[in-house]
């Protein structure tokens, strides 16, 4: 027995001594990226599904055509390197009657969501190939019919006839104060849409959004590059309390070659943030919602009457999300998402705006609206039912009964469903397992094949025994709060080791979830081999926990959050093998600030702190954003100016490391040079890091592989 235990002994520290270190360079290489299924499509006959494979090396793209149930049958629709015509493209989407698909190629990012570049359509009964405009084009978007695309070219609306392969300019006003068809930098950003038109069901009408931005405060940006003078990129963008632009709604009818704008209630609403055509083609649903955005409306509108009618009215003390769920029936029920009673559920209306009923119901969140299948009448979503930490797939009756779960697993569980609704391709991941596609039966969830797997990537890391994550909740302030730990893999309950706490804590947002990992935690489990744990804590404020517990911190961003990071970690240091005077925390963006102000609020707890692209001040933030959970600095200085990190500078005793773009479009570098300043008046030494150009992620010409190197240094040296 003795030569047994000594045998496993000995193997079990020749594992640990043979381990590989994993480093910063293998990271952000990439070898850990798990293969996805990229814009997943079904076809219209239910029978098949499509995706892209893109070898950006190589410079391939193919559209691939695959059976449901038999998958040795596939088509390749479309090959940028096998299909003369065809260049590389890194989009695609199909016309109604999949006839023809549109192409992205020379794809260039603007700000987060937005893209221009060259588009084609391929005609898949004669493979010809056509540009649609010889210039660098946004959002262009099919028509129902298939005949016409729509897209915006300098702020001004065209429209491309496929048939007579001919160009009508829809609107010429567009110049630096005027936007046509897109939305303005803060609506892309905060209400998370770029294309501001719709088609009607028939394709005789366009209603798109108008933005004059005449009143909005310019701010610019220092562009380096490689120039001998560097220049000024301006954009219009609104801070807290100050001008939004003013949004009208037009409508182009294409019969009679004539725009004319809708009025909703006789006034110009003050934030659109959805519009969306019912199945007739002269009725549109648009919903418009308050500075405050406490008070969201439901419009129809009716082209044949010109009228407009309020079908749903959502009130909140606090405020409303803007959803981006809304599906409607053939006979135009629809179904709507509210938080009214609490959680995020289903409920079904009538075109008029009765509510029919209530569709879901319970303690726990819907997390998504994948399809409403109109033969067996029930609808399929999304909902962190048996956990807020992971995602399950469920059907239920269209009133409200028979719920079922079709997925069993414990882990993130997401879906695509055929057209006919009949089977979806299941993905799945947890911690342990990479991401993986199956098909399944709608039915009962019943597995019928595997369509993708990362066995390969399970394997590859196995060499470096990295340890997983372990999933807790920590009792701060009288919640539960959900958490994870990871520990070295040699943890030993004797040993004391320094701990490094991740933080985002944004208002609804989610950082502890059972799914496969990102480079990032890759990074975290990588800092456990230097025999660092690592510990993440969703405090008061974050989501899918229902609406009371998300919005506790209105009002006073920061606040709740930073008390419960604190706490957490003073929690965390009574354990035996914590270093309660070796703590660290590091976040980004919000992330950024909740780091910055636990140091300085927290600095007989925090011994060192890592900000990337923080908020340092909450009115140096979006209008949009900002006002939702704060109103503006006018109505409320003191939930601003008691929140900000700037205004504790003069508290700093850790060490500090603060980090920003000077290309961020988003957070500012504004932020840190502020809190720079800040420092700097209070005699505060600190080191900081500006990576020249770079926008809000950071991102290109080796630039993530530098900073998690240098946040690496970092913390060895400092932690």
């Amino acid at each position: 027995m003795k030569k047994l235990i000594f045998f496993v002994f000995i193997l079990t520290s020749l594992k640990l001594v043979s381990q590989k270190k994993l480093s910063v360079d293998e990271i952000w290489e990439d070898k850990f990226t798990p293969n996805r299924m990229k814009l997943l499509k079904s076809m219209k006959d239910g029978d098949r599904y499509t995706y892209i494979d893109i070898d950006k090396n190589n410079q391939e793209s193919k559209i691939i055509s695959s059976f449901y149930k038999s998958p040795e049958n596939q088509e390749i629709i479309l090959n940028s390197k096998s299909q003369s015509l065809v260049p590389f493209f890194t989009n695609y989407k199909f016309s109604n009657d999949e006839q023809y698909i549109l192409i992205t190629t020379e794809e260039e990012s603007i700000y987060r969501r937005s893209v221009k570049g060259v588009f084609w359509v391929y005609d898949r009964s004669d493979r010809s190939l056509k540009m649609v405009y010889n210039k660098k084009i946004q959002e262009p978007h099919f028509s129902p019919d298939g005949k016409k695309v729509a897209f915006v070219y300098n702020r001004n609306l065209y429209i491309k006839n496929l048939v007579k392969n001919t160009v009508i300019q829809v609107t010429n006003n567009g110049d630096e104060q005027t936007i046509n068809g897109i939305t303005d930098w803060v609506y892309e950003e905060e209400f998370g849409f770029v294309k501001a038109f719709e088609w009607n069901s028939d394709s005789s009408k366009i209603v798109f959004m108008r933005f004059d931005e005449s009143k909005v405060p310019v701010f610019s940006m220092d562009i380096y590059g490689d120039y001998l003078y560097q220049y000024q990129y301006k954009f219009r963008y609104p801070k807290a309390g100050e001008s939004n632009s003013l949004v009208s709604l037009h409508m182009y009818d294409l019969k009679k070659n004539k725009t004319t704008q809708l009025m909703i209630d006789k006034i110009s609403p003050y934030y659109i943030p959805r519009i969306k055509f019912t199945n007739l083609p002269s009725l549109i649903t648009i919903q418009t919602i308050n500075r405050k955005q406490n008070h969201l409306k439901v419009y129809k509108y009716d082209f044949e009457s010109n009228l407009s009618e309020i079908i749903i009215e959502e009130k909140s003390k606090t405020y409303i999300d803007i959803k981006n769920d809304l599906i409607f029936f053939k006979n135009n029920n629809f179904l709507w998402l509210s938080e009214r009673d609490g959680y995020n559920h289903i409920y079904l209306y009538d075109i008029n705006g009765n509510l029919v009923n209530q569709v879901t119901k319970g303690n726990w969140e819907v997390t998504s609206l994948y399809k409403f299948n109109k033969k067996s009448k029930e609808v399929y979503f999304g909902a962190a039912k048996y956990s807020s930490i992971g995602r399950g797939v469920y059907s239920i009756n269209i009133k409200g009964n028979k719920m079922r779960a079709l997925t069993k697993e414990t882990g993130y569980n997401g879906a695509t469903f055929s057209s006919d609704g009949s089977k979806f391709i299941h993905s799945y991941s947890d911690e342990q397992t990479p991401p993986i596609y199956t098909l399944r039966s709608s039915k009962d969830g019943k597995f019928i094949r595997t369509i993708l797997e990362n066995s390969y990537l399970k394997n590859q890391l196995n060499e470096y025994n990295l340890p997983d994550k372990e999933f807790t909740t920590l009792n701060i302030n009288g919640y539960d709060l959900n958490a994870y730990i990871i520990k070295p893999t040699d943890f030993n309950s004797k040993k004391r080791y320094p701990l490094l706490l991740f933080q985002y804590s944004g208002p609804g947002s989610q950082q502890v979830t059972n799914r496969w990992g990102s480079n990032r935690d890759l990074w975290h489990k990588m800092l456990t081999q230097e025999n660092y744990i690592i510990a993440c804590i969703d405090g008061r404020g974050t989501g899918y926990r229902g609406e009371e517990f998300k919005k506790m911190t209105y009002l006073k961003l920061g606040e709740l959050e930073t008390q419960d990071q604190i706490l957490a970690a003073k929690k965390l240091s009574q354990l035996p093998y914590i270093d309660d005077k070796r703590t660290g925390i590091w976040g980004w963006s919000y992330g950024g600030h909740m780091a910055t102000h636990s140091l300085l609020l927290g600095n007989d707890v925090f011994e060192m702190a890592i900000a990337v692209a923080p908020v340092t001040n909450w009115r140096f933030y979006d209008t949009i954003y900002t006002e939702r959970f704060m109103r503006t600095p006018q109505e409320n200085p003191s939930g601003y100016d008691l929140n900000s990190p700037i205004n504790y500078a003069d508290r700093l005793k850790g060490k500090y490391l603060l980090i920003h773009g000077s290309g961020d479009d988003n957070v500012h570098v504004q932020n840190s040079m502020r809190m720079i300043k800040a420092l700097i008046k209070a005699n505060k030494q600190f080191e900081w890091m500006i990576y020249p150009d770079k926008n809000h992620g950071i991102y290109g010409e080796n630039t993530q592989n530098h900073l998690y190197s240098k946040m690496t240094n970092f913390i060895l040296n400092n932690l």
